[in-house]
């Protein structure tokens, strides 16, 4: 990789020349500026952002890094944090961690190229997380619970919340109930699950193997995993989705395969995003606090840059929001 002194040499200018040039500094004439500058095309040169930020003790941006930028759950999370940073003079970059460790995010983190950041990815490992964050270099974890300098970590009872929306069903009179699950490795997924194991054992229910199946959290997810559930020929009559998106993908799916919800089948889902309200039927649901925990993340964020002690870990309660997708079971059998 060609260095600035490569790009002097070329030029035939001193290495302090290169870099006035680089910068765009009127000290130099004109004339010198195009030869470096084409010096630095031909070496396809590009200038060290890492190194240039050293120079600076303030970058005046944070990034707030998500698993994945699409989908309506993150909306209000961006609102929050940017409407937070905009209010301390600073400039928000969101960026996803897809591609993990060779991902930008891992980059920003790693090289500091920002003040701080807020992290809400599962796939970005607590390893990372701890090389990252220092004294200087804060970072609020959500969705997971992490310590070390630095580090802050804000979870929302997902326990909580599985639990009572399975206690929900089970209080409607329903006794097949299934759990449709997001990624495996997803912190929010296993306490939602665990939530929802624990109001079964509680009824004295087993969760059936044959609906233990997973919709990764996302619209298509959901609704292939409910055509999976269709397509083995019986269904339970009530369906707890790990989140609204896949909720809404299952609705697609009984939809196509003449169920009605919730004559048929009752389904719950967890988030109460915005299109919640809006689809048919009406989606019941687990409201997390995306807004308020989004806005709590970057004031904390704040506070550690200006020096203040907050606390380790916050936890966030949640609540159900009763719609019109659950009923009491059908008198009939579930069979397809």
């Amino acid at each position: 990789m060609a260095t600035i002194k490569d790009v002097a040499k070329l030029a035939g200018v001193a290495l302090s020349t290169a870099s006035y040039a680089l910068s765009g500094d009127h000290r130099v004439s004109a004339n010198t500026r195009e030869k470096v500058l084409e010096a630095a095309r031909q070496l396809n040169y590009h200038k060290n952002g890492f190194a240039m930020d050293l120079k600076r003790s303030r970058t005046n941006t944070i990034a707030l890094i998500l698993a994945d930028l699409s989908g309506p759950f993150y909306s209000e999370l961006i609102r929050s944090v940017q409407e937070v940073a905009l209010s301390n003079g600073y400039d928000l970059i969101a960026c996803s961690s897809m591609g993990e460790r060779d991902s930008t995010a891992v980059r920003f983190l790693r090289e500091k190229r920002v003040d701080g950041a807020v992290v809400l990815a599962y796939n970005m490992t607590d390893e990372v997380l701890h090389a990252s964050a220092g004294p200087n270099f804060p970072i609020i974890a959500m969705d997971r619970v992490i310590s070390g300098e630095g580090l802050v970590s804000i979870i929302v009872d997902g326990e909580s919340g599985g639990y009572e929306a399975t206690r929900y069903l089970i209080n409607k009179g329903h006794r097949k109930v299934a759990y449709i699950s997001g990624p495996s490795n997803s912190f929010a997924n296993s306490l939602r699950y665990q939530g929802f194991l624990r109001a079964m054992k509680e009824a004295g229910l087993e969760e059936q193997a044959k609906w233990r199946l997973s919709g990764g959290f996302i619209r298509d997810g959901g609704y292939k995993a409910t055509k999976m559930m269709l397509m083995q020929g019986e269904l339970p009559t009530a369906i707890f989705y790990g989140n609204d998106e896949m909720a809404i993908g299952g609705l697609k799916a009984f939809e196509e395969g003449g169920i009605r919800v919730p004559e048929d089948i009752s389904i719950i889902g967890f988030d109460d995003i915005e299109l919640t309200e809006f689809i048919q039927p009406p989606l019941t649901t687990i409201r997390q606090p995306m807004y308020e925990s989004g806005s709590l993340a970057g004031h904390l964020l704040f506070q550690m840059l200006n020096g203040e002690s907050v606390n380790e870990s916050y936890k966030l309660n949640v609540q159900i929001i009763e719609r019109q997708s659950v009923s009491a079971p059908a008198n009939s059998n579930s069979s397809v």
